[in-house]
């Protein structure tokens, strides 16, 4: 960091960082302007946007992505927990160059849906019948209508700062694109205050959702005593508790509810689970599914030209059947809190204001020290150093989450990429000490 001219404050020294990526990077830049012609902003992806323009990324291997700029880095954002198999598995690649010679866009039934189905309903305890869908945005939606028909109630209790996709978030800013369901928001791992909301509303409460773990909001985990109050509560009420694992269904064999012991109404999917290829999923208990089969007279309709697409069928088959096997997941994740405790050993021992937040392979960083429970005590951190974290770590060749620091881990990452990750931490420590007070 040599090129940094000041860490007079942190305003200076994004500015800086800025500047150096912009000068490093000039054919991302030439990308980006090109594609203001068609795309608001340049962008169809709110979440990976950054200033001062985005980076294009040309190739990948493994664990590794090439640039626009010819620049060589380090994944450690593994596709915001979507990209577990890294960017060439061979088992995968087999599998959809095997596809491609079978034809696709048949317009009817194979055999692979009933087997991807099945991977799933054997791996997750709350899973007895289960529908495919195309991204964990539709899950959560589906799985949400899916409560109000059954129960016939209208509301939606969710948790402040989670998001649930594109179309239900209960972050800071009200999202005008929420479908139009009336909600309840309580706060995240507050038990006395969220059980009295439940009580509160529940007359017209459909479904409680909730991340067992907060994803992309910072990697932060529920107290089991938490989640034990909203499965005993919405039992006690008739509502249907929905756990979305769209991310965290990866962080053991058979998710967070396998991990914890406890087993939501609904499940929700999404992510790897279609082998990096476009997936989503929804299911729970039979009787709550039952309205999908097409045989009743009046069958609840969930169609979608792409549920059941072969590419991310034979892609998703491979890669929870012969790669991200159960005791894969088992390894992957004991490999995810090693690290994250190598990284919090060197915050502690530089005695600055950082840490790193999750659970196995899903690791953020925050610029605060007191411990992180909620949303709001992330929010205390300032997010320009989280910024300046992402465009330091990515000129020494490492890549995350961008303005988040947010990490999945993915299986080709190696012992030397761990290394290269705790190094740049420690370099961008000593780097910008005077700034992480």
């Amino acid at each position: 960091m040599s090129q940094v001219l000041s860490n007079a404050d942190v305003k200076t020294a994004l500015e800086e960082a800025q500047a150096l990526y912009a000068a490093a990077h000039p054919k991302s830049r030439a990308v980006h302007e090109a594609a203001l012609g068609s795309l608001p902003g340049g962008n169809t992806r709110t979440g990976i946007f950054f200033d001062p323009f985005p980076i294009a990324w040309a190739r990948g291997e493994g664990a590794t992505l090439w640039d626009e700029d010819g620049h060589r880095v380090t994944d450690f954002l593994g596709e915001a927990t979507a990209g577990i198999y890294g960017h060439s598995n061979p088992a995968i690649r087999a599998a959809v160059e095997a596809q491609l010679d079978r034809g696709w866009n048949f317009g009817g039934h194979t055999r692979m849906e009933g087997e991807l189905a099945a991977l799933l309903t054997a791996r997750f305890p709350g899973l007895e019948r289960v529908r495919l869908c195309n991204s964990g945005s539709e899950a959560n939606t589906f799985a949400v209508q899916t409560a109000r028909v059954v129960t016939g109630r209208p509301a939606v209790l969710g948790f402040a700062g989670c998001y649930h996709g594109g179309f239900l978030t209960f972050t800071a800013k009200e999202n005008p694109l929420n479908v139009p369901f009336e909600t309840v928001v309580a706060p995240y791992n507050n038990i006395e205050a969220s059980r009295a909301l439940i009580d509160q509303h529940a007359g017209r409460l459909a479904c409680v959702i909730v991340e067992p773990m907060i994803g992309g909001g910072g990697c932060i985990p529920a107290d089991p005593e938490f989640l034990a109050m909203l499965r005993e509560r919405t039992t006690h009420h008739g509502i249907v508790l929905i756990f979305d694992e769209v991310m965290t269904s990866r962080l053991s064999p058979g998710g967070m509810q396998q991990k914890l012991g406890i087993t939501p109404d609904l499940t929700s999917l999404g992510k790897y689970i279609g082998g990096g290829f476009t997936a989503g999923a929804f299911g729970g208990r039979a009787d709550l599914m039952e309205g999908y089969d097409p045989r009743h007279a009046v069958p609840l309709q969930h169609s979608g030209t792409y549920n059941n697409n072969v590419f991310t069928l034979a892609a998703g088959i491979t890669g929870l059947g012969q790669v991200y096997t159960p005791e894969a997941a088992l390894a992957l994740n004991a490999r995810g809190d090693a690290l994250r405790e190598r990284l919090n050993a060197r915050c502690r021992a530089a005695g600055v204001a950082m840490q790193v937040t999750g659970i196995g392979s899903m690791l953020s960083f925050h610029m605060v020290r007191e411990p992180i429970r909620t949303p709001v005590q992330a929010a205390q951190g300032n997010p320009a150093l989280r910024q300046l974290l992402c465009l330091d770590m990515l000129a020494r060749g490492i890549y995350m989450m961008p303005k988040r620091a947010f990490m999945a881990l993915s299986l080709p990452l190696s012992d030397a990429d761990f290394d290269l990750l705790d190094s740049g931490l420690q370099d961008f420590i000593e780097a910008r000490r005077s700034l992480l007070n």
